[in-house]
């Protein structure tokens, strides 16, 4: 007789949490995370995944709809506690955020004198490396103080009071200006906080400007009661709060955050010359007029090689529209599409979604995107963020009359061409593209060069 016992089943191995990371276009991604991934490893898998530059600007935004709140998680969160902490309507998305260690580069930005002690004590001579250390180094006491409306709980009534945030906590004032420890209520710690965006706070919460932003404990999901509501006067102000707060909480981490991609792969210019991909970037001038092809080392050569290829481009283009077939050189063909291709091109857009755009990935000085003008169906509009304030500047179509010439040169523009200017004509552009390659190197009559495109990436 066989006896035959059942076979013992081997027990699966533990599952991973599942997170959905959604892009600025609605699509979503699902992405399998172990407990011990960051935020950071995060954003370098979809940066994988979707082909794009890795220019250490991503992030993962914890973004709450219902309340209209969303902060970007700092790279060394695990993301898996985060969204333990989450509430069921909330999700993360895939952005952009070019100002998440813009201080670091331009710390005066950021802190402006009247509202940091120190500053005023020593005059505004601290140095730029000084003034984050004594955020980043846990035994100096920064202090930054000034005026923020308070959300009374559970009421829509705010109330103007004299803020203080220190290493221990941010608290208020009771009396007027008055620092005194009997006058300083602690509002809320920094340890078991986070510090968010308000995005709807004029609709939702009925605050007095435009610059709210938001207090949260870790703990809490959804409890409107619990949360600190808070409003600036200006932007500036508004990121001076915010950025210390996330120094004062994690200090030494944001310092290591932000050289650690540098130390482990070479630096990545950002958008200080026209960058399109790494094939073209090492784009080498050649001459293939011999047997074999050989480098042009020379530059001159190289200039006057290019200059002759455009040139027999021009006269092909000619002889191809005197033949009455379409030439390539024709605005109505490529040149008058092929910025559509661009990353910093949104379409049709109206100028408060280019706001909302701008104001998400970062009011850095140079963030810029291009869209098509509403008033003037012919015209585009460039959207440009300088000193945290937001610019628009139309781009007109220019019709040239005559050609001219210049020295060493065949004919510069053709007699009807289409070009595009953002100067009244003093200065055209073939292409959309070509302008934007210029900016990037000159200021022209802009207030700065543009430096980083408004990307948006599907996942």
């Amino acid at each position: 007789t066989v006896s035959l016992f059942p076979q013992p089943r081997l027990s699966p191995g533990p599952k991973r949490p599942i997170i959905k990371v959604y892009s600025e276009d609605g699509a979503g991604n699902v992405v399998e995370v172990p407990a011990d991934m960051r935020a950071r490893d995060v954003c370098q898998f979809l940066v994988y995944r979707s082909h794009c530059l890795d220019d250490n600007s991503w992030s993962l935004v914890e973004h709450h709809p219902l309340l209209g709140l969303e902060r970007c998680l700092e790279d060394h969160e695990l993301v898996v506690q985060v969204q333990a902490s989450m509430p069921s309507d909330s999700k993360f998305l895939f952005r952009k955020n070019y100002d998440k260690y813009e201080f670091f580069r331009n710390p005066l930005n950021f802190f402006p004198e009247q509202m940091v002690a120190w500053c005023q004590e020593s005059n505004g001579s601290i140095p730029h490396s000084q003034l984050l250390q004594n955020f980043l180094n846990s035994s100096s006491c920064p202090e930054v103080h000034g005026f923020l409306y308070l959300k009374a709980s559970g009421r829509k009534s705010w109330k103007r009071l004299s803020m203080f945030l220190r290493r221990s906590g941010l608290y208020y004032s009771t009396k007027g200006s008055s620092k005194e420890p009997r006058h300083l209520q602690l509002l809320s710690d920094l340890e078991d906080s986070s510090v968010f965006t308000v995005t709807t706070g004029r609709k939702l919460h009925n605050a007095p400007t435009d610059y709210t932003f938001c207090i949260k404990p870790s703990k809490v999901r959804s409890e409107c009661k619990e949360l600190r509501m808070l409003c600036a006067e200006d932007e500036q102000s508004r990121t001076c709060w915010m950025t210390a707060f996330r120094l004062l909480k994690y200090g030494i981490l944001l310092d290591q955050n932000y050289k650690s991609p540098q130390q482990r792969m070479s630096p990545v210019p950002h958008f200080s010359t026209p960058v399109r991909s790494v094939s073209e970037n090492s784009l080498v001038a050649m001459d293939f007029s011999g047997r074999t092809g050989r480098v042009i080392e020379n530059p001159l050569e190289a200039v006057s090689a290019a200059v002759e290829e455009g040139q027999t481009w021009r006269k092909r283009g000619q002889r191809m529209k005197a033949l009455g077939s379409p030439s390539p050189l024709q605005p109505s063909s490529l040149s008058s599409v092929i910025h559509r291709t661009q990353l910093w091109f949104r379409g049709r857009i109206r100028r408060e979604e280019s706001h909302k755009m701008i104001m998400q990935q970062g009011q850095v000085d140079g963030l810029f995107l291009l869209r098509e003008c509403q008033s003037n169906p012919k015209a585009f509009v460039l959207t440009l963020c300088h000193h945290q304030k937001i610019r628009h500047f139309q781009i007109l179509p220019v019709i040239v009359l005559t050609s001219y010439l210049l020295p060493s040169f065949s004919t510069c523009e053709e007699e009807g061409q289409m070009s595009f200017s953002l100067d009244d004509g003093s200065t055209k552009f073939t292409d959309l593209i070509h302008l934007v390659e210029f900016y990037q190197l000159n200021r022209g009559v802009l207030p700065c060069k543009l430096k980083h495109p408004c990307t948006v990436v599907a996942l």
